[in-house]
């Protein structure tokens, strides 16, 4: 695998590219990640692309974890989480023996339905949703779900946190923490049920951590520059339009 994306020089400056928007979306900068998705799975398969990311989000995860520590908001998360396990648990049960052809459908459904969520959410940002019971649970199951089939939770994550208007840096403080347990939940499975992660997939990972470094510097510069509204208007707006290159790129 390492030496196929060394040999095709296009394909390693896309996983470089993507490596790059891990580290910025782990800093703060929530909405890009779908175009990680799309390059990855055009580089690797849609499938095999979940192993190469998975090691490399617990690497951008520590670094945010570190940079936001002070911020995260412990109730918040533990309201969130159980239902984000259950997700995976789910996705781990009924995704294992999707095929390859499925599994981008499965992809492109996942992100139609961010693409609605984002929209609803625009218009009825009014909406108290935070004393909602059945809110956290389907946002939690759908956010489990996701990320276990393609890392794509942050569509529902990023409408919890946003419902509960909590401030920029307790938003990516407490999602810092939220992704670092969920990327450990899922890395057993990757291995020893999916076999997505083996010797070689480390490898690759090797190679294209030290982007993820960078991005991560890069995103910290950037989140300082917004401010609150901006910040969450932009998560809403770059969420819908990644949905769309990714829906584009597997289609």
């Amino acid at each position: 695998m390492l030496s196929q994306l060394l040999s095709e020089p296009l394909h390693l400056v896309i996983a470089i590219f993507a490596s790059l928007v891990i580290g910025i979306s782990k800093a703060g900068v929530k909405g890009i990640f779908a175009l990680v998705v799309g390059s990855m799975a055009f580089v690797f398969g849609a499938r095999a692309s979940t192993g190469i990311i998975v090691p490399m989000l617990i690497v951008g995860d520590i670094l945010a974890v570190r940079y936001y520590k002070r911020h995260v908001q412990w109730p918040l998360l533990f309201r969130f989480l159980p239902w984000v396990i259950i997700g995976v648990l789910l996705a781990v049960y009924f995704g294992k023996n999707i095929p390859e052809k499925e599994f981008l459908y499965a992809l492109i459904i996942i992100i139609l339905l961010s693409v609605v969520m984002m929209f609803l959410w625009e218009r009825n940002q009014n909406i108290d949703l935070v004393g909602n019971p059945i809110f956290p649970k389907l946002m939690g199951i759908g956010a489990g779900f996701t990320t276990m089939i393609g890392n794509l939770a942050g569509a529902f994550s990023s409408l919890y946190f946003l419902s509960s208007k909590i401030p920029k840096n307790q938003f990516i403080g407490t999602a810092a923490w939220l992704f670092m347990i969920i990327n450990v939940v899922k890395l057993p499975f990757h291995i020893f049920s999916w076999q997505t992660i083996n010797v070689e997939t480390i490898k690759t990972n090797l190679v294209l951590i030290p982007a993820v470094f960078f991005g991560f510097y890069l995103g910290v510069k950037l989140v300082a520059l917004f401010g609150e509204q901006f910040f969450r208007k932009f998560i809403l707006i770059a969420t819908a339009f990644g949905a769309v290159f990714l829906l584009i790129r597997l289609h």
